[in-house]
């Protein structure tokens, strides 16, 4: 579908259209004379045919160097103008220049040149324009019939350039009938001819008025709350949803047909996204060893994606699951073929092997992601709970101290906090030999922890079981109806653990501000619905018990920590981790001697007397508005 038949070779489509270039360019030049001389021009036909071949060679020059003729006249955009102009520019400051020192042109009026080089503008543009209409009514009319009538929900720049899109690709079968935004100042306003038609809350009137197909969420930056209202509108019509990715996940800010997709779970729940300070964190990555414990897990992997822009000298790769790190290693390949890595399969309970590693690297910047997180199971194995989340971080961190690593970024858990189970008073045992590490350090050395809530899409997290058993047809079981969470994406989680590094704090653990925990059964619920299913009907929803060491809420900060701000707005500092008394050592030897007896009741004991909270009731477990309502009494020191 063009204005040159596709059979025509390359070369010669190329050579046609430098011809008509030429041509449109040439007639430029005796147009400008009929126009400004009217008739009079014909008393002096040689010096038009003169003027006129002269600046005909210089066209022929200025189209082949400035590639004019392998411009796509279906694709044209304003960059391809800008090169118009640019060659329309060149040629009339020649000309002019000729005018003024060739003496027989001394009767020439100077107004030519300008006014030849904005003809050739209009003839050059007006030809590719025509094409680019030519071809996209085509499309229409090929596609009639077949084209999705689409909403746009949000007025912004990501709106603006999606509207752009849709009708600049008739192919892709969809058309801009209105647009929806909440801002009063965008209410009556049109984007590219599309009409503003209202707000978000009058998509059902607009769905049923035009007959809307396709609802296209066009926010980035809007939070899930938001999301969800044009979700449940959408559905309550009864008609297709689909979102544009966020900010983070467009190249340069550009949004394309191809990025539209459909909408998910993260959708729903996200917030502002964390924002990174790059300048602190190329400072601290940049021609450094880094090695990343866990390195094949799902915040691991994400870390030595994240950490791959930032040109480290060699990523060390650290883990135990071999087949985890060859998909890793895979990956790294593909997609960063000039980044350094080394991987090493180790277990972290191996002090010597640890000692070797850190001795042989020598790497600048540890990040120790690798655990046992699996609650139930650490619960029924609270020994290997101990071995690997204390012994490991113990074998690290005197690793680290004995090989002089300058910056050790702990990665922790909100189940840390006055913790129910096994795995979340081993994570805080974790946190205080990072804080006490920290205070064995020479000045500007960092060693910090990072604590979050759950992670989607992680493994052994509860989207992936969720997913699992509506794969299976149900029943999708939800421990309680009351239960709650705080949630986060990967991305977010591994950008919160690389801005933690760079704030250059030492000894406080790092707390992100994520917004309000989310429901359970609500989480449950979107994902049968987001499936295409009805919950209840199709997929049932199950309640069961408390599982063993589970709590119903869970909490990102202890009142005695004393939480502040950071200078990241989303990140919260806790300065005062409650490191037990005595000597953090001798008291970390004989937990883990416990352990390696298999002396279950001692490790249960221990625990009690070391970690503030553990083992408080189910049913004593604060709620999120309580946390609030002391947060607003002032826990954290504005």
């Amino acid at each position: 579908m063009n204005l040159l038949p596709h059979r025509l070779p390359g070369k010669t489509r190329l050579y046609i259209k430098y011809v008509i270039d030429l041509i449109l360019w040439g007639t430029a030049a005796p147009l400008a004379f009929w126009l400004r001389l009217d008739n009079r021009w014909l008393y002096d036909v040689g010096m038009v045919v003169e003027y006129s071949l002269v600046g005909l060679a210089i066209k022929a020059a200025l189209v082949y160097l400035l590639r004019l003729y392998r411009q796509s006249w279906r694709r044209v955009a304003v960059s391809d103008l800008y090169f118009l102009l640019q060659g329309a520019g060149f040629s009339t400051l020649i000309m002019l220049a000729l005018g003024f020192v060739v003496y027989h042109y001394e009767f020439l009026p100077r107004s030519i040149p300008l006014l030849e080089g904005l003809l050739a503008l209009v003839l050059l543009g007006g030809v590719r324009l025509a094409a680019r209409l030519w071809y996209e009514g085509q499309m229409r009319l090929s596609m009639t019939g077949k084209t999705l009538k689409v909403l746009v929900v949000g007025a912004g720049d990501a709106g603006a350039m999606i509207v752009r899109e849709m009708l600049a690709h008739p192919e892709s079968a969809r058309k801009p009938i209105g647009i929806l935004d909440d801002e009063p100042s965008k209410q009556g306003t049109t984007l590219m001819g599309v009409e503003v038609w209202g707000k978000i809350d009058d998509l059902p009137e607009v769905v049923r008025r035009f007959g809307v197909n396709e609802v296209l969420i066009a926010m980035p930056s809007a939070p899930g709350s938001v999301i969800r209202r044009v979700v449940d509108l959408a559905r309550e019509c009864e008609v297709k949803y689909r979102i544009i990715p966020g900010v983070h996940d467009i190249i340069d800010g550009r949004v394309s047909i191809s990025q539209i997709r459909e909408v998910r779970l993260e959708d729903l729940l996200r917030r502002e996204p964390v924002s990174l300070n790059l300048e602190e964190i190329a400072g601290y990555l940049d021609d450094r060893v880094i090695l990343i414990t866990g390195a094949g897990g799902s915040i691991g992997s994400e870390l030595v994606r994240q950490i791959a822009r930032f040109h480290p000298t060699r990523v060390v790769l650290l883990g135990h699951g071999e087949h985890s790190l060859y998909k890793l290693e895979r990956e790294l390949d593909r997609s960063w073929p000039e980044l350094s890595y080394s991987t090493v399969i180790a277990n972290l309970q191996s002090r010597r092997k640890i000692a070797h590693v850190v001795e042989h690297y020598r790497p600048g910047v540890i990040f120790h992601a690798a655990a046992h997180k699996h609650v139930p199971l650490m619960e029924m194995n609270p020994d290997e709970a101990i071995l690997n989340n204390v012994g490991g971080t113990k074998n690290l961190v005197d690793a680290a101290l004995d090989y002089g690593v300058t910056r050790f970024i702990n990665i922790s858990t909100d189940k840390a906090v006055n913790p129910t189970s096994v795995m979340g008073a081993s994570k805080r045992i974790a946190e205080y030999l990072v804080q006490w590490a920290s205070q064995q350090v020479p000045e500007g050395h960092i060693f910090a922890s990072v604590r979050f809530g759950n992670v989607l899409g992680s493994r052994g997290s509860v989207v992936p079981l969720f997913q699992e058993q509506i794969r299976c047809g149900g029943p999708v079981t939800v421990t309680d109806p009351d239960m709650t969470r705080y949630f986060m994406t990967i991305p977010e989680a591994s950008q919160l653990v690389l801005e933690a590094g760079g704030l250059g704090e030492n000894g406080v653990v790092y707390v992100l501000d994520m917004g309000e925990p989310v429901k359970i059964i609500t989480l449950a619920r979107d994902l049968i619905e987001l499936s295409g299913l009805v919950p209840d009907e199709d997929i049932e929803v199950k309640f069961a018990q408390i599982r063993p060491g589970e709590k119903l809420y869970e909490e990102l900060f202890d009142p005695r920590e004393g939480m502040v701000r950071s200078s990241q707005p989303k990140i919260f500092v806790a300065r005062q981790n409650g490191l037990p008394e005595g000597d953090v050592v001798a008291v970390v030897e004989q937990l883990l001697s416990a352990a390696a007896e298999v002396d279950v009741k001692r490790v249960r004991d221990m625990l009690k007397k070391v970690v503030p909270g553990y083992h408080v009731r189910q049913d004593m477990s604060p709620s999120p508005s309580i946390l609030r309502n002391e947060l607003e009494k002032g826990i954290f020191n504005r």
